[in-house]
């Protein structure tokens, strides 16, 4: 479970600072690298301890990339020669100016997602949410990132696409491939186990075959001096790294709240909340569990958003959300232990604070983390066209709101990002020209709107957008339904104070 969570929460780090202006071979990307690691292992054990109480794990979101590219773009870097003649402190100060940003946008944003939880609003917000509202909301966050995977698999395309053949061979072809492993206990003795190596780690195994490969051609000159692909660029990121770091809140300084910043977020928030309360019953269903009552799902929403809130104020550019792909790992390996997630949570804890960990992953060469992009990225934007499945793709209604939700959420940012449109929203309130400047070039924000707009305007029938087979599908089952009250939902109690929060 940690090494299915860190190979994809390192990658919003390696992403994020270079746009806050940090140089390539800066400590601090390290610091921040433990950092997500160590809270993402903190609001995991808080998830399994008192939020949903599944073996759900948590970590970094790529939903907030887009509207955190968004904040940044109207913050752009100086020229490389102004960089380079700054002194360590203007440059420490010019990147930790744009973490406060994005830290302040993140905390705020949050409080509504700990409301909905709070509160129990998520089943108001689902009445309006469908299927045709999340699906250009989250898979244009996909779209909407595929200059960045190009630009860092453009650094070498023969090392992005020996990994992008590995990923693809270990996950779609080898998927099913099992090694035989044997296990020894002393009531059965040794008996004979298959694990589904390849199913599990693709990533992880393709990332170390790829690394290799590029330690063997920088160690035989094969890759010329100043190459992305080598591994000896960054080097001094791991020395320069302490052993022992302890992350702590506010440590780049107190967050700074803007407007714009804040709305760019929600839409993050909504992607996650809608996504994680569909992989609490998805994990209840892998791990044997009763469908989670309504007091779970509200504590584990509660729990996410402050959880996001911690991942804010500890400055780790970006929030928490439920893991898909963990949750994928429990119909692999038949454990559905909450325990074991709880162990996991704990290697998380003590990773985060060994500084460098944290810079070792930042090493890893660039075209290699291009190649992970293209195919995460990918799988991103796919899982959110799966949700068409739940609506009727014969209504020329349903046509019209998914295919213009899509084609101007990303038209419109694609405009607005152009650097002859940097001042072109011009009203006479300073602050609304950044709120708009910033949602106009989130691609999610704008597709979501449009796709919430045109669903809940257009006349169209429950069942023709999709809304009875999706809420269906975030219940439990009828016969879940009717054996209720027979089943033992104690799984998701907690230790004490039991009858003042179910609701």
């Amino acid at each position: 479970h940690y090494l299915m969570m860190v190979e994809s929460t390192v990658s919003i780090p390696y992403l994020l600072t270079p746009m806050m202006c940090m140089a390539a071979s800066d400590p601090a990307r390290g610091a921040i690298t433990s950092t997500i690691i160590f809270v993402s292992g903190v609001v995991t054990l808080m998830q399994t301890s008192f939020g949903v109480r599944l073996p759900i794990v948590q970590g970094g979101t790529h939903g907030f990339l887009g509207p955190i590219i968004a904040i940044l773009t109207i913050m752009p870097c100086p020229s490389s020669e102004e960089l380079d003649a700054m002194s360590y402190d203007d440059r420490t100060e010019l990147w930790q100016t744009r973490m406060r940003q994005v830290q302040g946008a993140i905390c705020v944003a949050a409080v509504f997602q700990v409301f909905v939880g709070f509160t129990g609003a998520i089943g108001a917000l689902l009445r309006w949410i469908s299927p045709l509202v999340i699906v250009p909301t989250v898979t244009l966050i996909g779209f909407s990132l595929f200059p960045v995977a190009a630009d860092k698999a453009s650094s070498h395309w023969g090392i992005s696409s020996l990994t992008i053949i590995l990923l693809v061979v270990f996950s779609q072809y080898l998927g099913e491939a099992a090694i035989p492993c044997f296990t020894w206990s002393r009531g059965r003795g040794f008996s004979r186990t298959n694990i589904y190596i390849f199913k599990l780690f693709p990533v992880l195994l393709a990332v170390v075959i790829a690394w290799v490969t590029c330690w063997a051609l920088t160690a035989t000159d094969v890759l010329p001096k100043g190459s992305h692909a080598r591994t000896d660029l960054r080097l001094e990121i791991i020395t320069e790294s302490p052993w022992f770091r302890f992350p702590y809140p506010c440590q780049w300084g107190l967050p700074t709240v803007s407007v714009a910043g804040v709305m760019g977020m929600m839409a993050g928030v909504l992607a996650s909340i809608v996504e994680s309360v569909g992989d609490y019953f998805a994990c209840a269903r892998l791990s044997g569990a009763p469908a989670p009552p309504k007091h779970a799902v509200n504590r584990g929403i509660w729990i996410e958003g402050l959880g996001t809130m911690f991942a804010g104020l500890w400055g780790t550019g970006s929030g928490t959300t439920s893991y898909s792909q963990n949750v994928g790992a429990i119909g692999v390996t038949k454990v559905g232990s909450r325990r074991v997630v709880q162990y996991s949570a704990i290697i998380m804890l003590l990773c985060g604070l060994v500084g460098k960990v944290g810079a070792l992953f930042i090493t890893i060469p660039e075209p290699i983390i291009g190649g992970i992009f293209c195919v995460v990225f990918a799988m991103i934007t796919s899982v959110g066209i799966s949700t068409v499945q739940y609506i009727d793709l014969n209504s020329s209604r349903n046509l019209f709101v998914l295919g213009f939700s899509l084609f101007f959420g990303m038209a419109l940012p694609m405009w607005m990002q152009k650097p002859e449109n940097k001042f072109i929203i011009n009203t006479a309130y300073p602050i609304l020209n950044q709120v708009l400047s910033v949602l106009l070039r989130t691609s999610m924000f704008v597709g979501g709107v449009l796709g919430f707009f045109l669903d809940n305007t257009i006349p169209g029938t429950e069942e023709e957008r999709g809304m009875v087979q999706w809420k269906a599908q975030l219940k439990p089952s009828r016969e879940e339904e009717g054996r209720v009250i027979a089943v033992d939902q104690s799984c998701y109690d907690l230790p004490f104070g039991m009858e003042a929060i179910k609701i």
